[in-house]
């Protein structure tokens, strides 16, 4: 199919947060969202409203892609968001080296950092919060993800395990760009194990060499980041703009 993404439509593809902006963009921050996550949104919706306007004030153009709800990064979304952004570059007319910012939770953390190493134009820093690390685990990890990854990767030639190493942070690990990276994981997490995905990405990348900033947070559960967390999430993204 041809690419259909224009400026005038951009709306339709994703969501900005352009209205709380009163200078020129400075940067972009992708944010994706999680397992499920089909919702649309606008500028009063409750859940971003306050990213939209923080990052707002900052000139920094916020955006939610309207990606396949069971993507896990896949190929297509990989291209999805590839055209979003140059959409978005020709939308706004940023310099091509405007920083984007690669964020998101849970699933939206795997494909934040799987995005790093499949996009066309490198993100300049990473920050994830209880991210998914390891595909192959995650895929036993909960009797409602293996239908999601199926569909996903649906396409795919080879072995299920094989392909969702591909789309595997942990298994990425060593080829991952030199970037910053920074990991928030709470330690009540029930639905992603902390000690299966995060911590064992840490110390993977680690090993390779990455920068790489970690932060448990105590006593909360999936996603659940505390009021200081969340404000350290959005220095981390702000820091490299």
């Amino acid at each position: 199919m041809n690419k259909i993404m224009t400026p005038e439509t951009l709306s339709s593809f994703a969501y900005t947060n352009a209205n709380f902006i009163k200078g020129k963009v400075r940067g972009v921050v992708l944010s994706f969202r999680g397992l499920g996550g089909a919702k649309m949104f606008n500028d009063e919706s409750p859940e971003i409203v306050d990213n939209a306007q923080i990052y707002g004030a900052r000139d920094i153009l916020f955006v939610i892609p309207y990606a396949n709800p069971w993507a896990w990064m896949n190929a297509q979304a990989v291209k999805y968001t590839d055209e979003l952004v140059d959409t978005i570059f020709k939308r706004f007319e940023l310099p091509d080296n405007t920083p984007v910012i690669s964020t998101g939770g849970s699933m939206g953390g795997q494909q934040a950092i799987v995005y790093t190493m499949y996009a066309s134009r490198t993100p300049k820093a990473c920050v994830v919060n209880c991210p998914v690390c390891d595909m192959p685990y995650h895929y036993t990890e909960r009797p409602d993800l293996p239908r999601t990854m199926y569909s996903a990767y649906f396409e795919e030639d080879g072995d299920i395990e094989d392909v969702l190493k591909t789309r595997s942070p942990l298994h990425l690990a060593d080829k991952l760009p030199k970037i910053p990276y920074y990991l928030f994981h709470c330690s009540e997490d029930k639905s992603v194990n902390i000690n299966m995905h995060s911590e064992k990405l840490i110390a993977a990348m680690k090993a390779a060499g990455h920068e790489v900033t970690y932060h448990i947070v105590p006593d909360r559960g999936h996603c659940d980041l505390t009021d200081e967390a969340k404000a350290l999430y959005v220095e981390y993204v702000c820091k490299h703009i």
